[in-house]
């Protein structure tokens, strides 16, 4: 099974058991065509920096990642479309209201699978930041410039996310420069992750293992 496969399926599993149907199929949905570019990454760390990891012991944090990112998206569309607002019928009205709730059931979800691991205070972390974003977002007369940017974090975030999960998994936290890497990765998202067959390039696993390697030689002299 590849990343992409393991990652989407990790974070479904993780919402089998969510009930009523009908809120279990629309969170389904959305996660069934997500780009997972977050829960990849977890594994491509993990896997990175100690390539004799079993993955299996790394999917629960990287479904909890991007559970967590999904839902904080789908809070930042909700807040720029309110599309409750703008419904035309009760049934789309009851669209949004369940929109609303799958947000907040993908962001707990995403918390418990990460709870009591080393990147629980960093998924803590990116949904405080998202809220200061996005109040700092909503005030009146923001140049549209820095709303972008504003929004943008949330990409940032959750990639810096992913490493700290799929670093504190195989023992250890993540240097500044893999960090900065996350960034880096993030930086060229217009407020979405590319489609899943290029969750990420090619060479993202041996950066990691290289700056890995360099942070672990500098500790040693």
């Amino acid at each position: 099974m590849d990343d992409v496969a393991r990652a989407r399926d990790a974070a479904r599993e993780a919402l089998a058991n969510v009930e009523p149907e009908r809120l279990r199929e629309t969170l389904d949905d959305r996660l069934a065509d997500a780009a997972v570019t977050p829960g990849v990454l977890s594994l491509v760390t993990a896997r990175a920096l100690d390539p004799e990891v079993d993955l299996e012991t790394v999917v629960d944090r990287a479904a909890g990642v991007q559970l967590i990112y999904e839902g904080l998206r789908l809070t930042r569309w909700l807040a720029h479309e309110e599309p409750w607002a703008t419904a035309a019928t009760r049934e789309s009205d009851i669209d949004a209201d369940m929109d609303v709730l799958a947000a907040d059931v993908l962001v707990s979800r995403g918390f418990s699978l990460l709870a009591h691991t080393g990147a629980a205070g960093a998924a803590v972390e990116v949904v405080r930041a998202f809220g200061r974003d996005q109040t700092r977002r909503g005030e009146e007369g923001l140049d549209p410039a820095e709303a972008t940017a504003l929004d943008r974090n949330l990409e940032v975030d959750a990639l810096e996310l992913a490493v700290v999960a799929g670093t504190t998994a195989v023992g250890g936290d993540p240097p500044a420069e893999l960090l900065e890497y996350a960034r880096e990765l993030a930086a060229d998202c217009d407020r979405e992750f590319p489609p899943p067959g290029r969750a990420l390039p090619e060479t993202t696993a041996d950066r990691i293992a290289d700056i890995s390697d360099r942070a672990v030689s500098a500790t040693d002299r």
